[in-house]
């Protein structure tokens, strides 16, 4: 008696996995979906070039800074200014760095979002309602990268 329920119980099991497992692959099976290769569409979009073009000027500007700095406490002859000074532009060179970091990232940040929105719209106006990043997937998808890189500004 206690075999049989515990044969029941086992072939419930069996079925009630066969039926989820089947549901999963059906609606696999009935997606259409997309890859995209993100890292070639970054590097194509003018968002992020210009922003690379801005990056390495405001670190050349900091460079500037530093040179400047740097003259000017060595033409300092007191020890006790050589000191203050050279905290004081410490905590400015700190402090640019910070807000050029905060700056670049929050706008990195914007370009993703903007780029993830268009690989969203792209894949709504074909009909896909999945994209993968082309880097993670071995075989199939249908690959929209040229349409999406086209459309990030």
């Amino acid at each position: 008696m206690k075999n049989s329920k515990v044969a029941l119980v086992g072939v419930i099991c069996l079925l009630a996995g066969m039926l989820t497992t089947n549901f999963a692959v059906s609606s696999i099976a009935n997606s259409k979906i997309a890859v995209v290769d993100v890292q070639k569409v970054v590097e194509s979009s003018k968002q992020v070039q210009a922003l690379k073009v801005e990056q390495k000027n405001k670190l050349d500007s900091l460079s500037s800074f530093v040179k400047t700095a740097n003259a000017d406490i060595a033409k300092q002859k007191n020890d006790a200014e050589k000191k203050k000074l050279e905290e004081k532009y410490t905590k400015q060179l700190n402090d640019k760095r910070k807000a050029i970091q905060d700056d670049y990232a929050k706008k990195l940040k914007a370009i993703d979002t903007s780029i993830s929105a268009v690989i969203a719209q792209k894949a709504k106006e074909q009909g896909y309602n999945m994209v993968l990043s082309k880097g993670v997937v071995l075989y199939g998808g249908d690959d929209m990268t040229d349409v999406v890189a086209k459309s990030v500004k």
